[in-house]
């Protein structure tokens, strides 16, 4: 992993939450909400001062601008929720760039494990647990919230682990 122990402690306890506040609200609204959005950025903001070298923590903000841009795109053509490329794009500061592709397949994973877990919730009794969940009823949508805060939070906890 290119990201370090340090830097992944530093961000974990902070952005921990927030993507568990992510899968949360796509799940039971299929909303990624532009406060948890900010809130990540925010983190960043502040937390990345401390954690990274600061030529570091200055180009980071360029993974945030070029994820966005390729977000906006995937949104107009349909192929990502406007709220999905928001937080991808305020997740990217937080990935190393020599961890594109374990990132890449850790959001793969997610995504991948994420959606059969939620097609058996959802045709299963679990499903009681949270009738109200909107993602039970959205025909043909998936809360990608759900894989998107798991990814960053897995290569997060991974980098805590055995970062460089």
């Amino acid at each position: 992993m290119t990201i370090t122990a340090h830097a992944a402690m530093w961000f974990l306890p902070f952005v921990l939450p927030i993507c568990f506040w992510v899968a949360y609200t796509d799940l039971k609204l299929m909303k990624i909400t532009n406060k948890a959005v900010m809130t990540l950025v925010c983190v960043y903001l502040v937390i990345g001062l401390v954690a990274l070298p600061l030529d570091v923590y200055a180009w980071r903000w360029l993974h945030l601008a070029v994820v966005l841009v390729a977000g906006i795109a995937l949104n107009a053509i349909g192929a990502l929720g406007a709220g999905d490329a928001k937080f991808a794009a305020a997740a990217a500061p937080f990935i190393a760039l020599g961890d594109l592709k374990l990132i890449l397949f850790i959001l793969a994973a997610a995504a991948f494990f994420g959606y059969v877990i939620h097609r058996i919730a959802k045709h299963s009794p679990l499903r009681r647990l949270a009738p109200d969940w909107v993602s039970w009823t959205r025909e043909g949508k998936y809360p990608m919230g759900l894989s998107l805060g798991g990814a960053l939070g897995i290569y997060l906890v991974q980098g805590a682990l055995t970062g460089a």
